[in-house]
C-alpha cells in the first residue's frame, strides 16, 4: 500500500468504530447494460467488495446507494437497480434487498427493520432531482437513521451531488472506503512523490477536454507522450497536413505554446511519427500507413503507426512511473485498434508503477486481456482527469472538511 501523504486528511472506514452500526455507503454501480439489461462489465461492483465485506464482517447494517445512467431527476424503469441488485447478491454470496425508492416512509421502514449483516440497495439516486442539485433537504433524508457515511465512489467524486457532498453535513461520521483510499493514494504517489522518470501518456479525442490536465502535467512529468485524435492538433501546430482528421482548430496556437513550455521545462515531448489513415472511420474503410508528413488531404488519421509504437515504447523503457489516460486511436473499430493494443502491451510489460485513468483506456485494457498486469486502474474517467488538472474534487474536499471539523473522532 502506498504511503499516505501529508496533503491527504481524509478519515477511512478502518479508522472509526463501525461495529454493529448502520452504514450508508455511496458506491458507483453505474455499470454498462446491454439491450436486455444484462450487465456487460461489473468491474465497478467488484471494486467496492472489499469495503462492503469489511463492513459486513463488523456486523454493520449496510445501505448502498448509487446512480445508474442519466434519468434526469425522473423515474425511468429502464434505469432501475434490479440488474445491479442481482449481480451484487451473486458477488457477495448473500441476499441483497432492493428498496422501492431512495427516501420516504417505505425506505425509512426498511432501514429500521435491518439486522446486523443485512444489505439494502437503494433505488437509483438520480430518480430524484435533489441528487444532482446537491439539495440539503434530500441529503438530510438520505442520512436518516445512518451512523456512518462512507464514500467509496471515486468515479463521482468530481460531482457536487447530494450523496457525495451535502450528506457530509448531516452524517454523524464521514469517512472514505478502501477503493477511494486506493484511488487517492495511488494518484498522489504518482504526482506528488513519483519514482522518476515519470511519463504521462495522454490520448483521446480532443485537446480541449484535457488542456488543463496537460498544462498541470507539464509541471510534474519528465516525458509526455501524445496520441489519439488529440495528437492531430499538435501535428497541425507543427505545420503537418492532417487531412479530414478531427482537430481543435481553436487550440492550434495553444498546442504550440504547450510544446514550447515543455521545451523550457526540459520535458521530452513525443508525438506520432507515422499514422494509420483511412478514407472513412468504418470497419470496411480503405487504410494505409503513412509518415505524418504525408497524410492525404481527404483522409482521416485513425491510429498511430508501427514506427510510432516503437518510438513510444523506447520512451517508456526508462520509466519508473507511468500515468496513462486516453486511447491512441479509434480502437473501438478493430482495424484501428492495433496502436492502442500495442501500447497496452508496452505499458503492461514495463517495470514501472503503472496507473491508468478510467474511461476508454479501461475498456482497452479489458479488451486486451492484460488488465491484471497494471499496478492500478482507476474506476473514474472524469474524476481522474480533474485530478490530473490539479483540481480538488468536491467529494474528497467534503470528506477533508469533515475530518478537519472532527479531529478527535
Amino acid at each position: 500500500m502506498p504511503k499516505k501523504t501529508k496533503e491527504i486528511t481524509i478519515r477511512y472506514i478502518d479508522e472509526v468504530d463501525i461495529q454493529g452500526k448502520t452504514l450508508f455507503i455511496r458506491v458507483d454501480f453505474n455499470v454498462p447494460l446491454d439491450r436486455n439489461r444484462n450487465i456487460t462489465d461489473d468491474t465497478r461492483i467488484r471494486a467496492v467488495l472489499p469495503t462492503i465485506n469489511y463492513a459486513l464482517e463488523a456486523d454493520a447494517k449496510v445501505i448502498l446507494a448509487s446512480h445508474l445512467g442519466r434519468p434526469k431527476g425522473k423515474r425511468v424503469e429502464e434505469l432501475n437497480m434490479v440488474p445491479v441488485a442481482r449481480r451484487l447478491a451473486y458477488r457477495l454470496h448473500k441476499k441483497v434487498k432492493l428498496a422501492p425508492d431512495v427516501i420516504g416512509p417505505e425506505v425509512d421502514q426498511l432501514k429500521a427493520e435491518m439486522q446486523p449483516g443485512d444489505v439494502l440497495l437503494l433505488e437509483n439516486l438520480r430518480f430524484h432531482p435533489g441528487e444532482e442539485k446537491n439539495d440539503p433537504d434530500f441529503a438530510r433524508e438520505l442520512m436518516k437513521g445512518v451512523d456512518v457515511y462512507v464514500n467509496d465512489a471515486f468515479a463521482v467524486a468530481h460531482r457536487a451531488h447530494a450523496s457525495v457532498d451535502a450528506v457530509t453535513h448531516f452524517a454523524p461520521v464521514c469517512v472514505a472506503g478502501f477503493l477511494m483510499r486506493d484511488e487517492v493514494l495511488y494518484f498522489h504517489r504518482a504526482l506528488e512523490d513519483p519514482a522518476r522518470p515519470l511519463v504521462a501518456i495522454i490520448g483521446g479525442a480532443k485537446v480541449s477536454s484535457k488542456l488543463s490536465a496537460l498544462v498541470n502535467l507539464l509541471r510534474h512529468v519528465d516525458k509526455m507522450i501524445i496520441g489519439g485524435a488529440m495528437a492531430n492538433t499538435f501535428l497541425k501546430a507543427l505545420g503537418h497536413e492532417v487531412g479530414q482528421s478531427l482537430v481543435d482548430d481553436a487550440l492550434v496556437d495553444t498546442a504550440k505554446k504547450l510544446m514550447s513550455e515543455a521545451m523550457k521545462r526540459g520535458v521530452k515531448f513525443y508525438l506520432p511519427v507515422d499514422v494509420v489513415v483511412a478514407d472513412k472511420l468504418d470497419r470496411r474503410a480503405q487504410t494505409k500507413i503513412t509518415p505524418v508528413q504525408e497524410v492525404p488531404p481527404d483522409w482521416i488519421i485513425a491510429d498511430i503507426g508501427p514506427a510510432t509504437v516503437t518510438l513510444f515504447g523506447e520512451a517508456l523503457q526508462t520509466a519508473q512511473t507511468i500515468i496513462w489516460n486516453g486511447p491512441m486511436g479509434a480502437f473501438e473499430i478493430d482495424i484501428f485498434s492495433r496502436g492502442t493494443m500495442a501500447m497496452v502491451s508496452k505499458v503492461a510489460d514495463s517495470y514501472a508503477l503503472t496507473i491508468v485513468g478510467g474511461g476508454d483506456t479501461d475498456v482497452a485494457l479489458h479488451k486486451s486481456g492484460e488488465f491484471q498486469k497494471f499496478s492500478y486502474v482507476s474506476t473514474g474517467g472524469g474524476a481522474f482527469i480533474e485530478l490530473l488538472e490539479g483540481k480538488k474534487l468536491p467529494g474528497i474536499k467534503a470528506l477533508e472538511d469533515w475530518a478537519k471539523k472532527h479531529p478527535n473522532i
